[in-house]
């Protein structure tokens, strides 16, 4: 199984919304607004990195407020 960790800047006031979007998500195990340089974490599962890319670059990036993310991959 792969995981990646998501962090996303989003449009002021956005926040709550595009959280409960990314929890609605299939693949999305955790969301959260958070404090700090970026306004959303978020954890994503899959059994490859390329089927978690691909819904990001297809399906995440697509909502509507998010202005721009950063994943980072983990490793065992």
């Amino acid at each position: 199984m792969a995981r990646v960790y998501m962090l996303a800047n989003v449009l002021p006031g956005k926040e709550r919304s595009i959280r409960d979007t990314l929890r609605g998500t299939k693949g999305v195990s955790h969301a959260d607004v958070i404090t700090g340089q970026y306004d959303i974490a978020a954890v994503l599962e899959a059994k490859d990195t390329n089927e978690i890319f691909n819904k990001i670059l297809k399906e995440i990036r697509k909502i509507r407020g998010l202005t721009r993310t950063e994943t980072f991959v983990a490793v065992e």
